[in-house]
């Protein structure tokens, strides 16, 4: 990350999203009564330059007395030009497809400016143009608060005035990180009614560290999916159960940032429409493997491999609004088809960084050359 300051400190670690801070009040040492007073934070925050605090506390006044400049993602992304966004949008979704993957969602969120981010979509739809990889747009623009603004209501305004109209011909779907540090469900409430209103389809980043409400709005709203849900408790699973809104859930993502996985058994068991997705992101997921996902879904989430396979195709084309086209070995379906070379298809899950398919068929046009007798 470029520098950040406090007061005109550089700060070396930030720790962000805490439920709660305690600490013993007071100045020096403590005596009698005064042992037994704390002083309690929720949320909370830490700012430490060196080997010392600089701040911490509250979660908003840390946050407010806290400069941090742009992060490396969007600084980079902001200076790349046109070619380098479709170059490198066309390398990863090559990777994808190394690994299976047909059809993919692409999202914005690392301009965090008009410009940047109606390239970024722009580049998108152009990669998904120029390699075999089928290519859905989801604009994430509100994805953080940028430097620039001083706060997520701000930075909203803008992006309903002057960002939504200038990427709404480039996207099929908004959405919105729901979450503390994120955007509050107030917010994402007022801003998700705007991208339905220029004609999106509503998605929601949600209870990736706590619950603050991100599954009620999605049902209120009619979003399509939440993505995350690391943190959903019992009653969100019975929500999304009750619900058309999909759990997205991304087990990549867990691994990275060392976080508890989604009560993915739970959703299922309850009757919740479930997907997987890779999550592909620099930040917390730098994974185009969807086979791995699957394998993550298996060994540490519970799911068996016909429902990793299920979560990953039928169910993931649901999500972005291709249910009836896409996912499905079955006449009217597009003639997306993997061929393995395995004793048995399991092995796509099980076989952790396999290499087991040796034909990729994408709109009924092979991709490879027709495997050898001795491959096949």
């Amino acid at each position: 990350m470029a520098e950040s300051q406090v007061d005109g400190v550089p700060i070396t670690l930030f720790v962000d999203n805490l439920d709660g801070l305690v600490t013993p009040a007071g100045d020096g040492p403590v005596r009698g009564p005064a042992m037994a007073r704390l002083e309690h934070h929720a949320p909370a925050a830490i700012a430490v330059s060196g080997r010392w605090i600089v701040a911490a506390g509250s979660r908003e006044e840390v946050r407010r007395r806290v400069r941090v400049d742009q992060a490396t993602t969007v600084a980079a992304t902001r200076a790349a030009d046109d070619a380098a966004l479709v170059a490198a949008t066309e390398h990863h979704l090559a990777a994808m497809l190394r690994h299976g993957t047909l059809t993919a969602e692409v999202k914005s969120g690392y301009g965090l400016d008009r410009d940047t981010e109606v390239r970024s979509l722009r580049a998108a739809e152009h990669a998904g143009q120029t390699q075999p990889v089928e290519v859905v747009t989801t604009f994430l623009g509100a994805h953080t608060t940028p430097a620039e603004y001083d706060d997520g209501d701000a930075y909203l305004d803008y992006l309903v005035a002057e960002v939504l109209p200038a990427v709404t011909p480039h996207a099929k779907a908004a959405d919105i990180f729901v979450e503390r540090g994120g955007f509050s469900v107030d917010q994402a409430r007022r801003y998700l009614a705007e991208c339905a209103r220029a004609g999106l389809a509503l998605r929601i980043h949600g209870d990736q560290f706590s619950e603050i409400g991100a599954i009620p709005l999605a049902i209120e709203l009619g979003a399509r999916s939440v993505d995350h849900l690391e943190a959903t408790g019992p009653e969100g699973v019975q929500l999304l159960a009750e619900s058309g809104v999909a759990a997205v859930l991304l087990p990549v993502s867990s691994l990275f940032l060392r976080r508890p996985y989604p009560p993915a058994r739970a959703l299922i068991d309850a009757g919740a429409i479930v997907a997987l997705a890779t999550d592909f992101n620099p930040g917390s997921a730098f994974c185009e493997s969807l086979p791995l996902a699957m394998n993550l879904a298996c060994a540490q989430m519970g799911l068996a491999p016909a429902e990793a396979l299920v979560a990953c195709t039928v169910n993931a084309a649901h999500v972005i609004g291709r249910g009836d086209q896409l996912g499905r070995l079955r006449p009217g379906y597009q003639a997306d088809v993997l061929l393995l070379h395995a004793p048995d298809w399991r092995y796509l899950a099980y076989h952790l960084a396999g290499d087991h398919i040796v034909l990729r068929i994408k709109a009924g046009k092979p991709l490879d050359s027709w495997p050898s007798k001795e491959r096949r």
